[in-house]
């Protein structure tokens, strides 16, 4: 399965937790009900704190002023508000996490993670996204995923794309007597969309919201290749038997039932990840 971005390459101990920045308003948008589920050290509080990692757009990144953005963060400040809350990122390594939540130093992480079977036996998640992996294209280029013997495909490096998805294929490709498929891989998933736009890649692969976001940026120069494929949800890690799980997908099912979800998703261009209904340890694998 096609792990999250921030989950390839950042996986590393070291590092610092950061100053915290704040999002979302605390109340224009609480739903009483479900902000009484919410544990009281954190209602007492007034805030949710959030532990993340960037960058990873259009999920979550920094815009030019400095600000953390993206899709995860308009959702999670909307989450904040329903629950009476305002949501507080503190920046980490993507390591330090999942134990940081287990050590209550965050109440929930919130940088794109796969919600696995290994990963929930430490914390519990409640799903969100549904993420996989999807192919762009130049309009009309006619690139089918499955059949790309001899094609050039730009990636960024070190993701699951570059290390299993295409070595895989082109070893099909080879192994049938065809072409292998010529991989390019980029420091940044910037420099690999924008070698498709000019020309220079037939197509590029990355995690379906990535792909997603990259069409919808390129203004009309690329378009999907094919469906999207080795799909597995997102999901909000907290602590192992913490009621929060239950206020957060109470809140999510309040954002999807009054369309600010989907709102939101769209206003983002990540709309196909969307699901219909969260729930907690949906793990795939």
């Amino acid at each position: 399965m096609a792990l999250s971005g921030c989950a390839a390459g950042t996986d590393s101990s070291g590092g610092s937790e950061e100053e915290p920045t704040t999002g979302g308003a605390a109340s224009s948008g609480a739903v009483e009900e479900i902000a009484n589920t919410v544990p009281e050290d954190i209602k007492s509080s007034g805030k949710l704190v959030v532990g993340v990692n960037i960058p990873y757009a259009p999920n979550e990144f920094k815009d030019e002023s400095g600000k953390i953005v993206g899709f995860d963060v308009d959702l999670m400040n909307a989450i904040a508000s329903t629950l009476g809350l305002t949501a507080e990122y503190r920046e980490s390594d993507f390591a330090k996490i999942i134990p940081s939540i287990q050590g209550g130093t965050f109440n929930v992480g919130m940088s794109s993670f796969t919600d696995t079977k290994e990963r929930e036996q430490t914390v519990d998640f409640v799903t969100y996204f549904s993420a996989g992996t999807q192919w762009a294209q130049r309009p009309g280029s006619g690139i089918d995923p499955n059949n790309a013997c001899g094609k050039k495909v730009a990636v960024q490096a070190t993701t699951y794309q570059e290390t299993d998805e295409l070595p895989a294929k082109s070893k099909a490709c080879t192994d049938a007597g065809n072409p292998a498929i010529e991989i390019i891989p980029f420091d940044g998933q910037d420099a690999a969309t924008n070698a498709v736009v000019l020309g220079q890649a037939d197509a590029m692969s990355a995690d379906s919201p990535v792909t997603a976001y990259a069409i919808k940026q390129s203004a009309g120069k690329l378009e999907t290749a094919g469906e999207i494929f080795d799909a597995a949800p997102y999901g909000w890690p907290v602590a192992k038997g913490s009621p929060l799980a239950q206020s957060l997908q109470q809140a999510l099912e309040h954002l999807i039932e009054n369309g600010e979800y989907e709102k939101i998703a769209t206003d983002w261009g990540v709309e196909a990840g969307m699901i219909d209904k969260p729930v907690i340890n949906g793990a795939i694998s």
